[in-house]
């Protein structure tokens, strides 16, 4: 639970609970300042909107993931981020339904998608740099196209997974990196041999 003195976390448990029992969309700021027990113009100064709603909890869920630090230094890349986004849904699993909710409510709202796009491409970085996964450059911004891939196949597989260990979660984002690992070996190895290809022949 958010302490008193966090408004930007009691706005954001509110607003999950609320998305949850009536839908994200029919939400208003004004229900989730009534259910926070705050002030209106106190939630403005905090959180002036529910896309910033929505960037503090990715921000909340972001501090969760990294609060063990980074995934085990001696193990592969690929099982380093399997570590770090299992540790991200086991900081979402409390938060389950009102994540269900904001996702039905909130993939048809362009501005709630510009708006946290930010924050989300932030949590991409930050589960790539705990697994000790570059992210800068061209191949940082591939990585993050492939692990957001990865990430929005899985999330809909957690949603139905009932399981107290999300067994399932984890088989479907094992064979998704796997999947994820085999395409970027193919396109590091078309771009070698297209850069082979391109040098000029020796005199």
């Amino acid at each position: 639970m958010a302490r008193k003195s966090d408004i930007p976390g009691r706005v954001v448990e509110a607003a999950l609970r609320l998305a949850a029992e009536q839908g994200w969309r029919r939400t208003s700021m004004t229900d989730i300042a009534a259910e926070a027990e705050l002030d209106l113009a106190k939630v403005y100064q905090a959180v002036p909107g529910k896309a910033a709603v929505l960037a503090h909890f990715l921000r909340r869920i972001d501090e969760a993931m990294l609060a063990e630090g980074g995934a085990e230094p001696e193990a592969d890349a690929r099982d380093r981020l399997f570590e770090v986004v299992m540790r991200r849904f086991d900081a979402l699993t409390p938060h389950k339904d009102g994540v269900a909710a904001i996702l039905r409510g909130g993939v048809g709202d362009p501005l709630t998608l510009a708006c946290t796009g930010l924050a989300y491409r932030r949590s991409l970085n930050w589960m790539l740099e705990a697994a000790g996964i570059g992210t800068s450059g061209p191949c940082g911004a591939l990585r993050r196209a492939g692990l957001a891939a990865v990430m929005a196949s899985t999330v809909r597989l957690w949603l139905k997974d009932e399981s107290e260990d999300m067994a399932a979660t984890m088989a479907h984002l094992d064979k998704q990196l796997d999947r994820a690992e085999w395409l970027a070996t193919r396109v590091w190895r078309g771009r070698r041999r297209d850069a082979d290809e391109g040098e000029p022949e020796a005199a």
